[in-house]
């Protein structure tokens, strides 16, 4: 395959205020320590604010209608009939602990679809009226049969606490109502993942055990528009409805390898796929090398390739403080030659992020667990909301702050105001990060591991209402902690000094009072030096040389 030019999809890329660019991972009941479903998700925009969606479930009258306004545009797109009973969603998971999240992918731009449901409407009208995975499959293809899909190429995680489907779907045009899609369920003791790109390439045609499912027309319509002419069995809904450019590659692809390169073995055998397009593609499961836990797939939505070849603290772009991020657009011309940086699962304008822990054992009021973030994955830090919630906690609640507004009571704010700082003298303000972001976290994850043995021995009623106190004072701490730390990043780093501190963490001062001296943390990165010195317009600028001293003739 020959790699066509980097700016389409990357540009797609770009224009994260419409679809988003987002990041999804999974584990299977099987490939876990505590045979819960894990899957992810990082809503990745520019114009995105981080807060928690909720709708309460409901008895609905006859005749009552459901309004369907588009995610990325808030247009309404028209109104469906309302079910009769709806189900309280929690984000992107329900009461019943099933979860379903997604990636934008675009694909071929002329099957846009113009019908009536758009990506973010099928998620949460379905998670209002399914139980289980299987129900919402079918739930999910219905609706975009019967009322037009409105968006473009998506890949779906739909998740209950047994099993996880990826479903791809993509609308028909203008001319056409519905869409065409294929869905397989992971095989349990696997993990898989998708980012941006189409990843369900050849499929099995018959599937007597009905792990593979298709709309009927998936391979004919795929001919009538020219997209592929061979025979059935070589089928690749990827090949046929995907746009493959470095970008889908570089871009999105390497994220799930990333994923599958931390807990899998024999993975840089795709780096030629990932690299240059060459190769065999990167299958669509693999099976890890051990079991994952929640906290491995929070810690892997921080990832920007340390350790790997892609690295993003190790080439110059990163400057003199390591820093892994890179300030869009994403690809930039030097000498008519065109270059990109790494797309990372952790990025910069993430709006929220979550972890959705899906357990069969678990208490039923804690059944499904979203570990929630906001901001930047990296910095953030994951509050467990419970699929009992009947309301979000404040800190998290939609209305509290926006993308113009400060609120200091919002943890969308608090983390970016921690975040932001970072970005400027990351090596040096990292580890100060880490150690409040590791030890809320690791309260919360001692916390819930004894409420799991708890609330089972709670009379019901009394089991929800604790998780919804635990999680509303965990929300309120989090947010109180980190304003205090974004506070003390600033006190620390001012000016680029760095304070120095007493053993138990208060700023030092002389005998007399005063503040201490600070320490000048200068430059991280020799590499920083190095630039400076081969730059032609101050490297011999810059030099130190040998003053004449007052009786040393002048040469």
């Amino acid at each position: 395959m020959k790699i066509k030019n980097i700016l389409t999809s990357m540009a797609m890329l770009q224009a994260a205020s419409g679809a988003l660019a987002c990041t999804g991972l999974i584990a299977t009941p099987g490939a876990t320590a505590d045979s819960s479903a894990l899957v992810t998700y990082a809503a990745d925009s520019h114009t995105l604010y981080g807060e928690l969606y909720h709708k309460a479930g409901a008895t609905n009258p006859k005749g009552a209608m459901r309004e369907v306004i588009e995610w990325d545009t808030g247009k309404r797109l028209g109104e469906i009939p309302e079910a009769p009973v709806t189900y309280t969603r929690i984000g992107n998971m329900n009461e019943h602990g099933l979860a379903i999240t997604e990636s934008t992918w675009g694909g071929r731009h002329e099957l846009a679809g113009s019908g009536l449901i758009d990506y973010g409407s099928l998620i949460y009208i379905t998670l209002e009226r399914a139980r289980t995975a299987r129900e919402a499959l079918k739930m999910m293809t219905d609706l975009v049969d019967k009322y037009g899909y409105a968006s473009e190429g998506e890949s779906f995680t739909i998740a209950d606490p047994n099993e996880v489907w990826v479903m791809e779907m993509i609308g028909k045009g203008k001319e056409e109502k519905g869409a065409v899609w294929v869905a397989r369920r992971v095989p349990d003791g696997y993990i898989s993942g998708h980012a941006n790109h189409s990843r369900i390439h050849t499929f099995p045609l018959k599937d007597k055990n009905k792990e593979t499912i298709y709309s009927p027309d998936v391979i004919k319509f795929a001919r009538k528009k020219g997209y592929f002419n061979g025979k059935d069995e070589d089928f690749s809904f990827s090949r046929a409805y995907a746009e493959y450019d470095m970008g889908a590659l570089r871009g999105c692809d390497a994220r799930v390898w990333s994923f599958y390169n931390r807990f899998a073995t024999g993975m840089d055998k795709y780096l030629p796929w990932i690299l240059k397009g060459e190769g065999e593609p990167m299958p669509l499961w693999v099976k890890p090398a051990r079991k994952l836990t929640a906290n491995d797939m929070k810690w892997m939505m921080r990832d920007h390739f340390e350790g790997t070849p892609l690295d993003m603290t190790k080439d110059v772009g990163a400057g003199p403080f390591k820093v892994p991020y890179r300030w869009r657009p994403m690809t930039f011309t030097v000498d008519s030659v065109e270059y990109t940086h790494e797309r990372a699962i952790a990025t910069q304008q993430t709006g929220f992020s979550l972890v959705a822990q899906l357990n069969a054992k678990a208490p039923e009021a804690m059944r499904g667990v979203l570990w929630f973030g906001v901001d930047d994955a990296n910095t953030s830090v994951y509050v467990p909301m419970y699929c009992c919630l009947t309301e979000v906690p404040y800190e998290y609640r939609e209305g509290n702050g926006d993308l113009l507004n400060l609120s200091w009571d919002a943890a969308f704010w608090v983390t970016n105001f921690v975040a932001n700082q970072a970005y400027n003298r990351y090596s040096q303000m990292i580890p100060d990060i880490r150690k409040v972001q590791s030890a809320l976290e690791d309260s919360i994850e001692q916390e819930v591991e004894i409420l799991y043995r708890e609330v089972p021995y709670l009379e019901a009623e009394a089991g929800k209402k604790l998780l919804r106190e635990r999680s509303a004072d965990w929300s309120k701490k989090c947010t109180q902690e980190y304003r205090k730390l974004g506070e003390r990043l600033l006190v620390k780093y001012l000016d680029g000094n760095i304070k120095k501190e007493n053993e138990d963490g208060t700023f030092a001062r002389t005998p007399e009072g005063m503040p201490a001296s600070p320490k000048f943390g200068g430059y991280d990165d020799e590499r920083y030096f190095r630039a400076i010195v081969n730059d032609p317009e101050g490297g011999e600028r810059l030099k130190v040389i040998p003053v004449p001293q007052q009786n040393e003739p002048v040469k």
